[in-house]
């Protein structure tokens, strides 16, 4: 991360330095294990459906459960975070998601797949806003979008990871009296349980806990990010003023759009392209993980376009518009390569997606309002991802293919992108008001 050009003071460039190379690859490694325990289902229903009999509306009712207590319990984990510090909570999140989803593999009815998924969005719940919020109490307000960027890289890379792995374990079906689904739970849950450890014994809760920081640079860090809260000043506003703040509910809106279509389609992607292609799991992976390579460029790509220009709306509602128009020709055809081509334009365009959107708060929002503000634009987005994969599974059983759905898919990210541009102008009318939780320079 750059930070010579707006850090003259030597002790505040090196701490950032530092803090970059010591903090960012361990979260990124940590929310990259979070996407891939809660997005792996995806792989094993190619097999685990088959096995116990699950229909598309059970699994995707099951796929969305997770979103549900993930929105629910976002807000107070952050204030238990608060309370016993970001290295024992962070590590506390972490072996919990690892050990529920190391217990997948011994799901065997709907019921226990409710359940196992609720569970397990509980425990992840926290983890993206306590990381959020830990990076605020790190990184200057002016370096902090290229932190989040440096932490959503894991998006992108961990689909690489997936789709590598995936097919080689589901392979191991039999293998010690393991169905190969079940081998895929175990492996990618045990990562999660390893960096738990890590996490409790090398991450340090803030600066001035940071023995690997000079005293300069501790000093250097927490003047200039005493400076940015002074700099916020105290208008901020109440908590309901805040949740009922228009830019609150058109961006929650949108959000809601945006992660009920896209975790509609990604958590049945394999299924999807092994229906239209007959590919196995291994080829389908293989798609998943060069898109996964291609999203990560056009993430970064997108990033620093919209950095040098700073704007975000542009950025946004043009990858939302491509994703729109690539469902509606989806959902028009079963010919195999459009199936695939679809996958790749779908998860590249999404990374481009989330290299901006986070970004739109900060750009408009300040201090109290900012942090309340992107917490309910979150949580809304949750109840979107649990109810976009049951629909999606409900319109699978109900119509016979996956066509009506992906066709569907074209009008929830139309919203989004029309909810976006009406809110470009909108913002363009009004002063801008400083920075926010979430900002980039």
């Amino acid at each position: 991360m750059r930070t010579d050009e707006r850090a003259p003071d030597p002790a505040l460039r090196t701490a950032l330095t530092k803090a970059a190379w010591r903090i960012l690859p361990l979260l990124c490694l940590g929310y990259g294990i979070a996407y891939m325990d809660r997005s792996n289902i995806s792989f094993a229903s190619l097999q685990m459906n088959d096995d116990l009999k699950f229909s598309a509306a059970v699994y995707g009712l099951g796929a969305g459960l997770f979103f549900l207590s993930y929105a629910a319990l976002e807000v107070p984990s952050n204030l238990l975070l608060v309370r016993f510090g970001a290295r024992r909570w962070l590590a506390r999140i972490m072996l919990t998601w690892g050990v529920l989803s190391v217990g997948m593999m011994f799901v065997k009815t709907p019921m226990q797949f409710y359940v196992m998924r609720f569970l397990l969005g509980m425990a992840e719940a926290g983890f993206f806003p306590g990381v959020v919020f830990y990076l605020s109490q790190w990184f200057p307000a002016q370096y902090r979008g290229r932190a989040m960027n440096g932490f959503y890289f894991a998006f992108p890379l961990s689909s690489v990871v997936m789709g590598a792995v995936a097919g080689p374990l589901l392979n191991l079906d039999d293998a010690f009296g393991l169905a190969g689904w079940q081998w895929l739970f175990l492996m990618e849950g045990l990562p999660a349980i390893a960096l738990s450890g890590v996490i409790f014994f090398c991450l340090a809760d803030s600066p001035a806990q940071a023995a690997w920081l000079t005293d300069a640079e501790r000093s250097a860090i927490q003047q200039r990010l005493a400076n940015d809260r002074a700099a916020l000043g105290g208008a901020d506003h109440s908590l309901w003023r805040a949740l009922l703040d228009p830019r609150v509910l058109r961006l929650g809106i949108c959000n809601f759009c945006i992660m009920f279509a896209g975790y509609a389609y990604l958590l049945s992607a394999p299924a999807v392209l092994q229906s239209a292609t007959g590919w196995n799991a291994t080829r389908i992976g293989l798609l998943v993980s060069l898109s996964a390579v291609a999203g990560s460029l056009t993430m970064l790509l997108n990033g620093w376009h919209s950095d040098r220009h700073r704007e975000r709306y542009l950025h946004t509602v043009t990858p939302l518009v491509v994703i729109a128009c690539a469902f509606l020709v989806a959902g028009l055809t079963t010919a195999p390569w459009i199936a695939a081509a679809t996958y790749a334009v779908v998860f590249i365009a999404i990374t481009a997606v989330q290299s901006t959107f986070w970004l739109i708060p900060g750009d408009s929002m300040h201090g109290r309002s900012a942090a309340i503000g992107v917490a309910a634009i979150g949580s809304i987005g949750m109840i979107g991802a649990f109810a976009g994969p049951s629909a999606f599974g409900w319109l699978r059983d109900h119509t016979g293919s996956y066509q009506a759905g992906l066709a569907a898919l074209f009008i929830p990210y139309a919203l989004a992108a029309t909810i976006l541009l009406r809110a470009r102008f909108t913002e363009r009318a009004q002063p801008s008001v400083g920075a926010g939780v979430v900002t980039a320079s």
